[in-house]
């Protein structure tokens, strides 16, 4: 078998699974949607990486001393149905790296990353996110079992926070604005302020 080292070696309307994505060698970064390579966008821009700093921040000093993990991009989360067990590589196709994640379950953590859903996941929108690409996440995230999902909206300075419902569909539990404290449903003992979140956020 071919060395991939190039992303044009590869087939975009062939199906892969996490087993062929660890062999691969080149510097693009994707992500893997049910065995469709999806191009990740540009690096991030400067605002994105505040944002996630500040954010690894408040969540690195809350789980210090406590048996969830926190996570941030680049890190491979492999998901699947979770009506199922723990899939092999092989059987695994989707694998996403979500700018931060939380895994309470260390169980699911390995040298590759996390093996199943993360409790809680946070995106950061970059004006290169398509809409197509944040339905798919939606779906897939909901799907998987993740608890809770933020969407951060760095020019509007917004939190949007889904929580899973008994049916396993999103919820939009709350909307946070940036002079607001955005509390996390799965730990209401964290208050986060976003004014200190987007506290770097300057003019282009």
């Amino acid at each position: 078998m071919p060395k991939i080292t190039h992303l044009s070696q590869l087939d975009l309307n062939k199906t892969y699974s996490y087993a062929d994505y660890l062999t691969w060698q080149f510097d693009e970064t994707v992500e893997l949607i049910k065995g469709k390579i999806m191009l990740m966008s540009p690096a991030p821009n400067v605002k994105h990486q505040d944002i996630s700093m500040n954010l690894t921040r408040s969540l690195s000093v809350f789980f210090k001393h406590k048996k969830c993990r926190v996570y941030a991009a680049p890190f491979d989360v492999r998901l699947y149905d979770r009506k199922k067990s723990i899939l092999a590589n092989k059987e695994i196709h989707t694998v996403v790296q979500p700018d931060l994640c939380v895994i309470c379950d260390t169980q699911k953590l390995d040298e590759q990353g996390c093996n199943g859903a993360p409790d809680w996941i946070i995106e950061i929108l970059s004006k290169g996110n398509s809409k197509k690409e944040m339905q798919i996440k939606y779906g897939l995230y909901a799907e998987s079992g993740v608890t809770e999902y933020w969407l951060v909206y760095p020019y509007e300075q917004a939190v949007y926070q889904f929580v899973l419902d008994d049916n396993g569909r999103y919820q939009l539990k709350d909307m946070y604005a940036n002079n607001g404290m955005a509390i996390p449903h799965l730990f209401p003992e964290l208050t986060i302020d976003l004014s200190e979140v987007f506290e770097s956020f300057g003019d282009e």
